[in-house]
């Protein structure tokens, strides 16, 4: 970091909020976009040119939605509980939440969730590309059984069986999240087939 370019090599996203506590007016951070060292997203979120880390569509996605949180056979990737690789990111959004601008990459695929559904599970995690929210595991497995007819029944099956196999597990937690979202009963009878 040098005082003519403050932002890190290793932070690929800043808000306003981020540039503005690194002392950035909103003249300086303009002559920075013109000088090609960040480039406008949105109306909140800038992408730092000299960001020299791994690539992650997670954390992208989350430049463009920062209320978003990975969900359904995206958040299955990232457990491991499938090989299926979506060509989307899936994003829970609350029904009333808009997302203004959206990118070319990654593609975005967003669900629209009650707010009971929206603020359930989330948890904030960090891969090679930077920080996201994302649903964890228990919650994401009783989402894709609520939505198996979208997401696929053999799809749903492979999630749940491979989910079942899981050392570290936790049945009570999925239990209360599939009583809790509606998907009881269809838990109940998955588990006496894969059990």
């Amino acid at each position: 970091m040098n005082r003519n370019n403050p932002l890190s090599p290793d932070q690929r996203f800043y808000s306003i909020d981020d540039l503005q506590k690194l002392g950035l007016s909103y003249y300086r951070i303009n002559k920075m976009v013109e000088q090609h060292l960040l480039s406008k997203m949105n109306k909140k979120m800038y992408e730092n040119a000299a960001y020299s880390g791994d690539e992650s569509d997670y954390a992208a996605a989350m430049a463009y939605a920062p209320k978003g949180v990975i969900c359904m056979m995206s958040a299955a990737r990232f457990y491991g509980l499938t090989n299926y690789l979506p060509d989307t990111v899936d994003i829970a959004i609350e029904r009333n939440m808009k997302v203004s601008t959206l990118p070319e990459w990654p593609r975005l695929h967003f669900w629209y969730f009650p707010q009971g559904r929206y603020e359930a599970g989330i948890v904030t995690v960090q891969d090679e590309g930077g920080e996201f929210r994302i649903y964890d595991i228990e919650k994401t497995v009783a989402d894709i059984l609520y939505y198996r007819n979208k997401i696929g029944i053999e799809e749903t099956r492979e999630i749940l069986k491979n989910y079942l196999s899981k050392a570290d597990r936790n049945l009570p937690a999925l239990q209360r999240y599939a009583e809790k979202l509606g998907c009881g009963k269809i838990l109940g009878t998955y588990l006496e087939v894969l059990l």
